[in-house]
């Protein structure tokens, strides 16, 4: 799922191209992608884009008169941009916005339709759809550690929830906690105020670098490779290769369709957490530190 350095190239890439420009025509190719039924969607055509704004894991097209389409890509929608008259790709095309300059396409990969489209009128309907979560890149460190204070969650949990903070998902979680040298599954009610503070820092800064390196990506080309697995990366998507600080091979949790990547040796001194299905499944031969995966 596009996260927040993803979905902050896409603001970059779209604002140069679209905002002034007015909307030609609006097609929605799949039933299931728009999820509102007033406005309409034709009330979008002939009104002129005045932001591109981001809205947690959602991009948002502000148009004149106080109109909004809100996108939100979920795991597989992707953003293209096509010039001129370039037909998009038929199976995968889900909506397409025609602008002078060219054409904004919204595709999702697979058979599972997720992705959703929303128009709205005024701000008020805007805000309704948003989680709720404080930007990590505005909040300050007491703002951050309350939010951590509010229940007994893993920090993995904690970092990825909607609700309590905007934009990071698996990819940046796991590498913000590698950063901080924290583990995934530590629990923010015993998180010690240093602790705190190194996990504050971890995620300002790695947010920080991967924004800025994407937004500068995105100023010599539209964003067409949005992955959550970049070679760049510390940890995630990184299992079995060495980390980058200290050489142990990274480990990973496996759940129902995601997994949390991790050093032992950087982050929980050297012990291997349980992967559940893996660990019940070699029972007492599970490794339980990495001299024992030795």
């Amino acid at each position: 799922m596009p996260e927040l350095p993803d979905l902050e190239a896409y603001r970059h890439a779209l604002r140069a191209r679209i905002v002034g420009q007015p909307v030609e025509r609006v097609a929605v190719t799949h039933p299931f992608l728009l999820r509102t039924v007033a406005p309409p969607v034709d009330a979008l055509e002939g009104r002129r884009i005045v932001d591109v704004r981001r809205l947690g894991k959602r991009i948002v097209l502000a148009l004149e008169d106080g109109l909004f389409v809100v996108l939100h890509l979920m795991v597989a929608g992707r953003l293209r941009w096509l010039a001129g008259d370039a037909r998009p790709p038929a199976r995968i095309t889900l909506a397409r916005f025609d602008f002078p300059p060219g054409r904004l396409v919204l595709t999702e990969a697979g058979t599972r339709r997720r992705a959703s489209m929303h128009v709205v009128e005024g701000e008020a309907a805007l805000l309704a759809l948003d989680p709720g979560g404080v930007e990590p890149l505005a909040c300050d460190l007491a703002t951050f550690a309350a939010i951590l204070a509010r229940g007994n969650h893993t920090l993995k949990r904690a970092l990825t929830d909607p609700h309590a903070l905007a934009g990071i998902g698996n990819a940046y979680s796991d590498e913000i906690l590698h950063r901080a040298q924290l583990s995934p599954l530590a629990l923010t009610g015993k998180l010690e105020a240093d602790a705190v503070a190194r996990l504050y820092t971890a995620m300002r800064e790695v947010l920080t670098e991967w924004t800025n390196r994407l937004a500068r990506e995105a100023d010599a080309a539209f964003p067409e490779k949005v992955t959550a697995f970049r070679p760049e990366m510390a940890v995630h998507g990184r299992f079995g290769q060495p980390c980058p600080v200290c050489g142990a091979p990274v480990q990973r949790i496996v759940y129902a369709e995601n997994e949390c990547n991790y050093c032992a040796r950087c982050q929980t001194g050297g012990r291997i957490l349980a992967d559940r299905a893996l660990s019940r499944l070699l029972k007492d031969s599970f490794p339980r530190t990495l001299d024992e995966a030795d």
